[in-house]
This record gives structure tokens, C-alpha cells and sequence, in this order.
């Protein structure tokens, strides 16, 4: 039997919502300085159990932190994503009374569409991710080597006509964590 390390917490989602959460991971001083972003994202995994007209979903965090484990909700219902914040210390969650207002461009094409290349840090994190909205899985990117800078990157094709949600994590010089 395998044994569970870490913590988690549940949420329930009403019949038309879909939430994920990702957790925020500060990049190390070091590779910030060798052009690393200052922020990388990561899904949390979850088990989910259906519940009438609701769903139950029980979420992992495997190395939580002294300090706190920051944390991006994101709610998806139809047409419409709400976005908290959150922060896993101890054995609690603790949410903001009010979604964090969120900047945000529409990408739209006719056509397929590649998104732009960007990098990767070492471990295979990205500051960015791009979420289909209808699914909320995130849109899996292409990896290849370029050659010329000595990194690994993707690039992510968009299908013509559809939705997708973006995010990338910064740091506001008015509101800092």
C-alpha cells in the first residue's frame, strides 16, 4: 500500500462549474539570474467524487511548505472563468473573500494558429499556461531544442475559432507575496 505524503483539501463544484488549481513555485534566485521566469505554475492533482448534482474534488499538494503553498483557483463555467487566489498553510486553505482582477487579451484566429515560442526551465516548468476552457486541460505544447540559444522550448497550435484561457504569473510591484 502506498503511503500519502503531503496535505490536501477539498472543494465542491456546483453542477456546471469545473475548478483547477495550480500551485505557485518561486524560481531560485540562481536561475531567475540566468534569465529563468520568476514564477512557475503547477496543477494540482485531484480525485473526484460525484455527488448528486455536484462534484467533490479532493486536491494534493506532495511537498507543502512552512511558509504556505500559494494557490490559483480557477473556476470554469459556461462562458466565464473566475480566478482566486489562495494559500494551503498548515491544514487550512484560506481563499480571498474577493476574485483577484485579472488583465487578459482575447486570441482569436480563422486560421490554425502557433502561439509563440517560449522557454522552459530546467525542469520542465512554464511560467504560462493555456487552458481549454471547455475541458480544462491545458493545451500541450511541442518541446524541441533551439539550437541557437541552447534551450528547450514549445510551441502550442490553437485551433481556429475556439476558446482558450491563458495565464502567466507575475509579480505586481503594488501587491507583492
Amino acid at each position: 500500500m502506498e503511503s500519502l505524503q503531503g496535505k490536501h483539501f477539498s472543494i465542491t463544484d456546483k453542477k456546471d462549474v469545473n475548478t483547477i488549481i495550480y500551485q505557485i513555485n518561486r524560481t531560485d534566485k540562481k536561475e531567475i539570474m540566468n534569465g529563468a521566469p520568476k514564477f512557475t505554475i503547477e496543477r494540482l492533482e485531484f480525485s473526484e467524487e460525484l455527488r448528486d448534482d455536484a462534484s467533490r474534488k479532493t486536491f494534493f499538494v506532495d511537498n507543502p511548505k512552512e511558509e504556505g503553498n500559494q494557490l490559483v483557483i480557477l473556476s470554469f463555467g459556461e462562458n466565464r472563468v473566475v480566478v482566486n487566489m489562495g494559500i494551503l498553510i498548515d491544514d487550512k486553505v484560506k481563499i480571498s473573500k474577493k476574485p483577484m482582477p485579472v488583465k487578459f487579451d482575447t486570441i482569436y484566429s480563422e486560421d490554425k494558429t502557433v502561439f509563440k515560442e517560449f522557454k522552459y526551465t530546467p525542469n520542465l516548468q512554464r511560467p504560462i499556461s493555456i487552458i481549454d476552457p471547455e475541458t480544462t486541460e491545458e493545451i500541450e505544447p511541442t518541446l524541441f531544442f533551439d539550437n541557437e540559444t541552447n534551450e528547450v522550448k514549445g510551441k502550442i497550435e490553437l485551433q481556429p475559432k475556439k476558446p482558450y484561457f491563458a495565464f502567466e504569473i507575475r509579480e505586481d510591484r503594488k501587491f507583492r507575496f
